[in-house]
């Protein structure tokens, strides 16, 4: 009964995590229509990509058993975000490519020597608490992204650049994947989707709470992000007064 629900959890892990890894084409759609990245930033991009990457290795059978379902939704988001990547990188300014190259170099420098370390170096539980160490600290890193979202939500009384299915699918994903570890007995699965479970009841609350609020209006204390998405992490804030335009979608990480 155990093994069923725990397969049961990992399925609609995956399902939760795809929505969420497909969320940002919106973005990407207004990117290509205008061919130009605006004010958007491709660094969560990247950094998702490296995220991907650690924990589509860490549930490979012969780093960790009983966790190719890790394994398949991460290696799906891996080429989503490479996707996502080399568009950006396409429509970027030679400043911005130049930024994404050196740091996508970089991303797939460490993803390379975790794999080359772990697997000629290292063996049985050392080899997965090596992978599972790293896939951890990047997945918390990319849970903890839209605490700025919920630092403006809470600053505006506002939940316009917080949109309700997102954070729905952000606390879906995290519960899921959570109970999936739980069940798993893995700590590298359940520790950080426990904080991206948390995170995602902190946003659902938040968003009960300011979901008929009007916001603060023109409050030069108040930073309003500007043509920019609302993805986990995503956007370089460009200040206005008058106007407020918002792209909402969302990424997440597993």
């Amino acid at each position: 009964m155990v093994n069923v629900l725990h397969f049961l959890f990992g399925v609609f892990g995956n399902a939760t995590a795809l929505f969420l890894f497909l969320s940002p084409t919106i973005t990407f759609k207004r990117i290509i229509k205008s061919k130009s990245t605006e004010q958007f930033s491709g660094v969560p991009y990247v950094m998702t990509l490296l995220n991907c990457l650690l924990s589509a290795w860490y549930g490979l059978p012969f780093v960790s058993k009983n966790n190719i379902l890790v394994s398949t939704i991460n290696g799906t988001g891996s080429v989503i975000e490479s996707i996502y990547v080399l568009v950006f990188i396409l429509y970027a300014t030679r400043k911005e490519k130049g930024k994404i190259l050196g740091l996508l170099t970089l991303v797939l420098t460490i993803f390379a020597t975790v794999a080359f370390v772990s697997l000629f170096a290292l063996h049985g539980s050392t080899r997965k608490l090596f992978c599972g160490l790293a896939a951890t600290v990047f997945s918390i890193i990319m849970y903890a992204s839209p605490l700025s979202i919920i630092r403006l939500v809470i600053k505006t009384k506002s939940v316009e650049f917080m949109p309700f299915f997102l954070s729905l699918f952000v606390f879906l994903c995290g519960t899921s994947w959570f109970v999936y570890g739980l069940l798993g007995h893995d700590p590298f699965v359940a520790v950080p989707n426990g904080f991206g479970c948390g995170l995602g009841t902190v946003q659902l609350i938040l968003y009960f709470i300011y979901r008929n609020g009007k916001g603060v209006d023109d409050s030069d204390d108040v930073k309003k992000p500007t043509s920019q998405s609302v993805e986990m992490g995503v956007g370089k804030p460009q200040l206005e007064k008058n106007q407020v335009m918002v792209n909402g979608s969302h990424d997440e990480q597993v």
